[in-house]
């Protein structure tokens, strides 16, 4: 779900002349303030070191953005104003018409400017639009190389993936705080307490800690969204893991279990910031690894979303429920969950591991499920080319039987307890 606010522009300005940072101010209808931007991450080769202006000659109020926050923080998906799209030459109702009758409609090429962004107030946020008056400064304070554009633009795709990693560091700091590690007595005076390592989780207990994570950002999210510029990320996470815990029934945590949490999170951070000023050559190999089959389903999202509007089977109109916005948004989910179990540990994992790469293959595998499903139901339709939705229906297949193989082998290496 994206929140697309391109019709309630007034106009907007977007500064990428500092490497590695965007920042930007839009202005909408109905808000005093305009939207202020602060992410990470570059535009594509045609923005990069540039700053962009943009003006809206019609601007519709629209109540959604109301609603959104007024600092957007977080990092840049793909920011360009040289997207090539069908511009329709007839009015919205005659192509909403055209649309329903499977009709051609009168259209030329024409350059759209897409701003797309993932923030802590309102998740993903989509300014798209063909008709906006646009300026950008001829002279770029840095230039970026093709090789430099396609690293970007993969990190901007990544980026949906990788976006709620922080909610992630949360739910570990959460399951410190709820028992992950049990303290042994110390041998001797003056030694380190020792932690012993937690339990294997069974596949059914990672699964239901999965789906109440999940329930969990379902809350912050809408909690995000709905208390807008009063939106306090950090108290409203805290809060949301208090109210999780009284539900549960659970006692609070005693002074002295608050101060062991802590001590070992600040100790996390510790070694984080360890890492980053002095970083393992080991340790960043095992990071930068890529999984083959989440990298083809990367790939294949990539596809799926691009080549339907390109070939003019999709509308700049079509909403999220069109089977082709559907086929390839599934696709992106499941590529989404494929990276985080499998990129940066090379297979097969360690014992430790395996539950918890089971749990990620299984929700792709229901995602890829989920796209052969829109991609069975544009088949029927006639939807996009008969060839190109039996290509993808062929790779779609591919990678859930690839889900299914690694999972076997994953409870194959649990059965046997080692490595």
């Amino acid at each position: 779900m994206a929140w697309r606010i391109d019709e309630a522009v007034i106009r907007g300005e977007i500064d990428n002349r500092e490497r590695g940072r965007v920042t930007g101010r839009i202005w909408l209808v109905g808000r005093e303030e305009p939207v202020e931007l602060e992410l990470a991450g570059n535009a594509w080769r045609d923005l990069a070191g540039r700053r962009l202006e943009f003006v809206n000659p019609e601007p519709k109020a629209v109540e959604l953005v109301l609603r959104m926050g007024r600092r957007q923080t977080g990092v840049v998906g793909d920011f360009t104003a040289s997207r090539k799209v069908k511009v329709p030459e007839v009015s919205m109702e005659e192509l909403m018409e055209l649309y329903k009758q499977r009709k051609p409609f009168p259209w030329h090429w024409g350059n759209s400017v897409y701003l797309e962004w993932f923030s802590t107030a309102n998740g993903r946020v989509v300014v798209e639009s063909a008709s906006y008056r646009l300026t950008i400064d001829p002279e770029a304070a840095w230039e970026m190389s093709e090789k430099e554009e396609e690293a970007q633009r993969r990190a901007n795709a990544e980026a949906m993936g990788g976006f709620f990693e922080q909610l992630g560091k949360a739910m570990a700091q959460e399951r410190a705080r709820e028992g992950g590690g049990v303290e042994e007595e110390s041998g001797e005076e003056g030694e380190e307490e020792v932690w012993e390592e937690d339990k294997p989780m069974s596949e059914e207990e990672a699964e239901r800690m999965d789906e109440e994570n999940e329930k969990l950002l379902d809350r912050i999210q809408a909690r995000m969204a709905r208390e807008g510029d009063d939106a306090d990320f950090e108290a409203i996470l805290e809060e949301e893991l208090e109210r999780r815990r009284k539900e549960r029934g659970e006692q609070p945590l005693t002074p002295e279990e608050e101060a062991k949490r802590d001590e070992w999170v600040e100790e996390m951070n510790r070694a984080a910031a360890d890492a980053a000023e002095n970083p393992d050559p080991e340790l960043e190999r095992w990071l930068d690894y890529k999984h083959p089959v989440a990298e083809r389903a990367h790939e294949l999202s990539l596809r799926l979303m691009e080549e339907p509007e390109k070939r003019g089977w999709v509308t700049e109109e079509a909403g999220e429920e069109h089977p082709l916005v559907d086929l390839a948004a599934a696709t992106m989910k499941a590529s989404a969950k494929l990276a985080g179990a499998l990129h940066g540990e090379e297979w097969p994992p360690g014992v430790e591991f395996c539950v918890s790469v089971i749990v990620r293959l299984k929700k792709a595998r229901s995602y890829l499920a989920d796209a052969l499903l829109a991609a069975e139901f544009c088949a029927k339709q006639g939807l996009g080319d008969a060839a190109w939705i039996a290509e993808a229906q062929r790779e779609l297949n591919g990678l859930a039987h690839e889900c299914d193989v690694m999972v076997g082998e994953l409870r194959a290496k649990l059965e046997r307890g080692t490595d």
